[in-house]
């Protein structure tokens, strides 16, 4: 049996594109770009890159990208959109687990979840940024966004996710946050690209600030900081409060 980040993506990536978090690219770009500062002769990685956006907009801003997905549709939803486009990406079919990268890349992005911290247990996730890490060239960068493990403490993370949903895309019917594990174990409903309903039993790992910069620095980064992430509007002036769903991350390797 497939887990479900496998499940879920196999069939799925024009509906993907409508979901609610897929919205904020640009403003997104330019925080990536910022922390590029503007230098258009690095190379990027983006992992667990699904249809490609931050990959082709970036690419479209004149980087060299290239991504990376577990998933094969999604990649192929990735190649058309840069086809149509008028662009040229190296879209890869990789396992973040165990990528065959090593220190070819100035920045590294993984965004909205791209793999981390979607992983059935801690050390899948750990192994995720070790990967990243080996793919960096010393002094280069990695910024990724991951789920607060301080939001469910103080918010219910189903009406959250309630409250977000539009018309036409994935609904939590079921969820359960397990304090012990920091995990959220949810039944997601969602329908594909065929039109056909889907319930998909998910998990996902919360982690408060002081486990990423722990994982983080044992797995060979320094200067980390970490920020509220808010759709659309990156920036290092939000300040992580428990009101934030997700954290930003960024992290440098000496």
């Amino acid at each position: 049996m497939k887990p479900w980040y496998e499940s879920l993506f196999e069939n799925y990536g024009k509906k993907y594109d409508n979901e609610i978090f897929t919205h904020g690219t640009l403003g997104e770009c330019d925080f990536i770009e910022q922390e590029a500062t503007f230098n258009k002769n690095i190379r990027i990685l983006d992992i667990g890159c699904g249809t490609g956006r931050h990959s082709i907009e970036l690419t479209r801003r004149g980087y060299n990208t290239t991504g990376i997905d577990l998933s094969e549709p999604m990649l192929e939803r990735a190649r058309q959109k840069s086809i149509e486009a008028g662009l040229s990406i190296d879209f890869r079919h990789e396992d973040a687990r165990n990528l065959p990268f090593y220190e070819e890349f100035d920045l590294a992005i993984m965004l909205c979840e791209g793999g981390f911290p979607l992983m059935e247990t801690d050390e899948m996730n750990f192994e995720i940024l070790k990967n990243a890490s080996q793919a960096i060239k010393p002094g280069g960068k990695l910024i990724f966004t991951t789920l607060n493990g301080l939001f469910p403490l103080f918010h219910s993370v189903k009406d959250f996710i309630e409250n977000q949903r539009e018309e036409g895309t994935a609904e939590s019917v079921t969820t359960q946050f397990d304090l012990m594990t920091f995990r959220d174990n949810n039944v997601t409903r969602f329908e594909d690209d065929s039109g056909e309903t889907h319930d998909l039993l998910c998990s996902e790992r919360y982690y408060v600030p002081s486990e990423i910069t722990w994982l983080l620095k044992t797995s060979g980064f320094s200067e980390i900081s970490i920020f509220g992430a808010r759709l659309g509007e990156f920036s290092r002036d939000h300040k992580l409060t428990t009101d934030d769903f997700e954290m930003l991350v960024v992290a440098i390797k000496p």
